[in-house]
């Protein structure tokens, strides 16, 4: 399987550089980690998505879109 950056695909590489990167989207981030670890990650990937979308953001500046494969791929390694 071809990987691009350590990840499946473009997309998803995308959406971690910009959740990891970006101070807005990595407090997000991190916040629900901290305070809903007991979820789960796949749950915990479809708050913060939820949360994006609240606030009308469905992709990254690049035109990627934030996705629960994307979100928990960004979370690897918190």
């Amino acid at each position: 399987m071809a990987t691009f950056n350590g990840y499946r695909s473009w997309a998803q590489w995308n959406v971690s550089l910009w959740l990891n990167n970006d101070e807005g989207l990595y407090s997000i981030m991190t916040t629900f980690l901290k305070y809903d670890r007991r979820c789960g990650r796949e749950r915990i990937a479809k708050h913060i998505l939820t949360r994006l979308h609240d606030e009308n953001i469905t992709h990254t500046p690049d035109g990627a879109r934030y996705t629960v494969t994307g979100i928990r791929a960004a979370m690897r390694g918190l």
